[in-house]
């Protein structure tokens, strides 16, 4: 990842081997985040695998305020994750116990 910029609280980062699956995912999350003032995305070709994210911020380092971002993202994630195996489980046992009570003749 690269960023370029000589205002901390406004910066735009390059992020490699990535596309609008993670771009538009952050930005939703970074948009949520009331030291976000504005956040953005573009592909800068569509043949190239990277993203440019742009983060302009209350005050405090646009740096910071994206790793935050990420890690709200990736705690998104796994919330996700472990609900669906939860509900997967669940799923998988109630099935188990129908079989189990079903009485053919």
């Amino acid at each position: 990842m690269e960023h370029g910029s000589n205002n901390p609280s406004a910066s735009t980062f390059s992020i490699t081997e990535e596309d609008h699956t993670l771009a538009n995912s952050l930005r939703l999350v970074l948009n949520k985040d009331p030291r976000v003032s504005f956040c953005g995305y573009s592909i800068p070709h569509p043949s190239e695998a990277r993203v440019n994210v742009q983060v302009q911020t209350t005050g405090d380092p646009a740096s910071e305020v994206l790793k935050d971002g990420c890690q709200n993202l990736i705690n998104m994630c796994e919330h996700v994750r472990l609900t669906l195996d939860d509900a997967v489980a669940k799923f998988k046992n109630n099935k188990a116990i129908d079989a189990s009570m079903d009485i053919s003749p």
